[in-house]
């Protein structure tokens, strides 16, 4: 459209004429958008953002007094905020190509002085160290022209004709190369013991193949060996077995006549004696138990007899004291006490009967003559002055 104008993405629109940009720059910035531009009255120029590159290749000496020529490259642009484009664009927006050239000087000064505080050891090993340092150093400077730096790199340090570098990196080849020699040897001797190993393992298995193959003819020898002798062996085997099955006929029918004889003899013997010997303990005991019958029913007899005499043994005993002076001093109790002392005379004769029942030799006394005896002792006459001098009184007592 006519008045109408666009900046490309990696350009800043800067329209001069009319009002005033940010912080009194002559023009203003547009970016990223389009605008209208009166024609005539307004003027349209286009600063570029892209990303350019310088190179720089700088002598310089280091702390040392060692000269060394570095050779970086330097990557920057204008800052995309508006103070870095107007700063950029019041310098060299009539000659772009300088912003390169410019940067280079900026940063060969840089260089030069920080490897000047550095020596070549730190260069060598430490080169981000050293594009760090001159960023930092750089990047106030290079603020002020409105570019910034997006990167630094130190692409080669060379020393020239001192040779200063290769003598520095004496030490480490010759350590790389006494490695390298090593390790040749070290696999040389590998390689060597490899070998031997597999010779070894081939002499090896050579001779385990050979005692296997000798192991297998002598197996084969004694299979042989042995078929030839399996006809005779098996005629002997077979001859080995007939007798033991005679042998075992044998013994079986040897067991078998002993269990015979034992049952026809042996134990119709045993029944018999067993029986005979039932029979007397039978007839011992049998023989005892009419002993204990008879000794029995002579006691009972016996017991029943001397029963049967007693109350002729209590009036025996008791027509002794007729006619006695007998007194009577406690009355019907003493009554009681003569009448129990006659009742036990009574049984006294009895016991002494039944402890004399035995003779000396075994015989059973005639329980008659014993009662009889005891009887008439029992009623022998007593008279009043003998009773009186037993009982110890001198004459009736009255009682009061």
């Amino acid at each position: 459209m006519f008045g109408y104008r666009v900046p490309s993405p990696d350009e800043a629109m800067l329209i001069s004429g009319g009002r005033r940009g940010l912080g009194g720059a002559p023009f203003r910035v547009v970016t990223g958008h389009g605008k209208f531009v009166l024609p005539i009255f307004r003027k349209t120029r286009f600063l570029s953002l892209a990303m350019s590159e310088a190179e720089v290749v700088e002598k310089c000496v280091t702390r040392q007094g060692i000269s060394l020529t570095v050779r970086a490259v330097i990557a920057f642009k204008v800052g995309n905020d508006t103070e870095s484009i107007v700063n950029a664009g019041q310098r060299f927006l009539s000659d772009q190509d300088q912003m390169s050239v410019l940067t280079g000087r900026i940063f060969a000064g840089h260089l030069r002085s920080i490897i000047g505080s550095m020596t070549v050891e730190e260069i060598v090993t430490e080169r981000q160290k050293l594009a760090a340092e001159v960023l930092d150093t750089s990047k106030a400077e290079m603020a002020k022209i409105g570019l910034i730096v997006d990167s630094l790199q130190i692409q080669s340090i060379d020393d020239g004709a001192t040779g200063y570098i290769d003598a520095m990196s004496a030490p480490h080849k010759a350590a790389i190369q006494r490695q390298a020699q090593i390790a040749q040897a070290q696999a040389t001797q590998a390689s060597t013991q490899a070998e031997q190993e597999a010779q070894r393992n081939q002499a090896e298995y050579a001779r385990q193949t050979a005692v296997v193959q000798a192991q297998y003819k002598a197996e084969i020898d004694r299979a042989q060996a042995a078929a030839a002798q399996a006809g005779p062996l098996a005629q002997a085997h077979a001859e080995q077995e007939v007798l033991m099955a005679r042998t075992e006929l044998a013994e079986r029918a040897a067991e078998l006549r002993q269990q015979q004889l034992v049952a026809e003899v042996v134990k119709p013997a045993e029944a018999d004696a067993e029986r005979i010997r039932v029979m007397a303990i039978a007839e011992a005991e049998r023989m005892k138990i009419q002993a204990e019958a008879a000794a029995s029913y002579d006691r009972v007899a016996l017991d029943r007899m001397l029963i049967d005499q007693l109350p002729q043994i209590v009036k025996e005993a008791a027509s002794g004291l007729a006619g006695a002076n007998v007194n009577v001093l406690n009355g019907a109790d003493g009554l009681g006490e003569i009448a129990a002392g006659l009742v036990g005379q009574g049984l006294t004769i009895l016991d002494s009967v039944r402890r004399n029942l035995g003779t000396p030799d075994g015989e059973t006394k005639q329980p008659g003559g014993d009662i009889q005896r005891y009887l008439g002792a029992a009623s022998s006459p007593v008279d009043g002055g003998n009773a009186a001098k037993r009982s110890g009184d001198d004459g009736p007592v009255d009682i009061r």
